[in-house]
């Protein structure tokens, strides 16, 4: 990395005009400058311009540089921005003051420019390494989340045809990667097999994870012919070589176009909503095994429906059911088949799309704690 930092900002802090000719003197030719003379304006500059360094002066007027230094970190925009005080109280009280309120350095007047010019520097050359270290990190994980997205990159219309099923699925991870999975696979005799799944914890475990379970299930879905023996065969693989001990939640469906009717197996996830016409949404597929992934040869069994023309299924994780608003409040069961209950039948992508922006406008401005995969399956035929 170059140590050109020629670019980098530094924000001076001080109520005090000589302390702040004196910095401009020493720093003007090798940085970009600007000024604050009190507290609230160094937050409002700091805020619309987040400057690569801050020099705060401790004692100002008004709203000193500890409390300036807290609500910086307050900021998360701000939270990482170096900080060194600038005071003359040189007590130790006072230093460890300022690093417990998240300050990076300290110096005490009057300043001695060579040490001034030496720290500064240092400061903002780690600054420069650190951002370097982030935006690489964050490309490699841009690229990973492509990679973990091509994983579901199935032609679901494709698979669909001819059988009457109108099929449409959005995962959307709450970090750049997630757990979440979604499969759709056609058999060679022409059956549907639909699988949902959540894996436990976060990141790049619980993606790769999700990667080599979304590979099983496509595996095990052309070579077997009950939900409940896909699920043992993922779970089994799982189980013998999970150093880990992660797990995942999996509902696996198989739909026979022939006779319409749908079997499925669920290993610790939530039922789908059936939505068919005159009657109430209902939860007609409780799970029929624990989680997979912990301990082979668990038992699985299956539970299968006969559906009817206009029928709607929705499979989900619980992403959905666990999305909190401004309030910490669940948006929960309840409300997700309360939704529902309330809309007439129609395309799978419209109910998919309908249920996440119910989803989002209820969590308002509450971050996504947790990935959030819907799949809606609508019988036509």
């Amino acid at each position: 990395m170059k140590d050109d930092l020629s670019d980098r900002r530094i924000l001076i802090v001080d109520d005090v005009k000589t302390n702040i000719d004196v910095l401009l003197q020493a720093l003007r030719e090798q940085y970009k400058l600007s000024i604050a003379t009190d507290g609230p304006s160094a937050l409002k500059s700091a805020e619309k311009n987040p400057p690569d360094l801050i020099l705060l002066d401790i004692m100002m007027p008004g709203m000193d540089g500890y409390e300036v230094c807290r609500r910086l970190r307050d900021m998360p925009a701000l939270r990482e921005v170096p900080i060194m005080f600038l005071s003359a109280l040189d007590e130790v009280f006072n230093k460890a003051r300022g690093f417990e309120l998240g300050g990076n350095d300290y110096i005490t007047k009057p300043f001695e420019m060579l040490e001034v010019k030496a720290r500064v520097h240092s400061l903002l050359r780690a600054k420069a390494y650190n951002d370097a270290v982030k935006e690489r990190m964050a490309s490699e994980l841009r690229i990973a989340r492509e990679i973990q997205l091509g994983f579901l990159g199935t032609d679901i219309a494709a698979c669909t045809e001819g059988t009457g099923l109108d099929v449409h699925a959005i995962l959307e991870p709450a970090h750049e990667v997630g757990g979440d999975l979604y499969v759709v696979v056609r058999t060679d005799d022409g059956r549907l097999v639909l699988a949902v799944g959540d894996v436990s914890g976060k990141g790049i475990p619980a993606a790769l994870f999700m990667a080599v379970t979304t590979t099983l299930v496509r595996m095990a879905a052309r070579q077997l012919d009950r939900p409940e023996q896909i699920i043992l065969q993922v779970s089994d693989a799982l189980a013998a070589q999970n150093p880990q001990n992660l797990f995942v939640t999996l509902c696996c469906a198989i739909f026979d176009p022939q006779t319409a009717t749908l079997t499925c197996s669920s290993a610790g996830h939530p039922s789908p909503v059936l939505i068919r016409r005159n009657a109430a949404p209902s939860l007609p597929l409780p799970p029929s095994a624990m989680v997979a992934g912990v301990f082979p040869g668990m038992e699985v069994r299956s539970h299968a429906i006969k559906l009817q023309p206009g029928d709607t299924l929705v499979f989900y994780t619980d992403g959905v059911t666990e999305a909190f608003n401004s309030a910490e409040v669940l948006f929960g069961e309840h409300r997700l088949t309360e939704y529902l209950g309330k809309r007439p039948p129609q395309k799978a992508a419209d109910t998919v799309a309908g249920l996440l922006e119910a989803v989002r406008q209820y969590a308002g401005d509450h971050p996504q704690s947790d990935d959030i995969t819907v799949l809606g399956m609508h019988y036509a035929q």
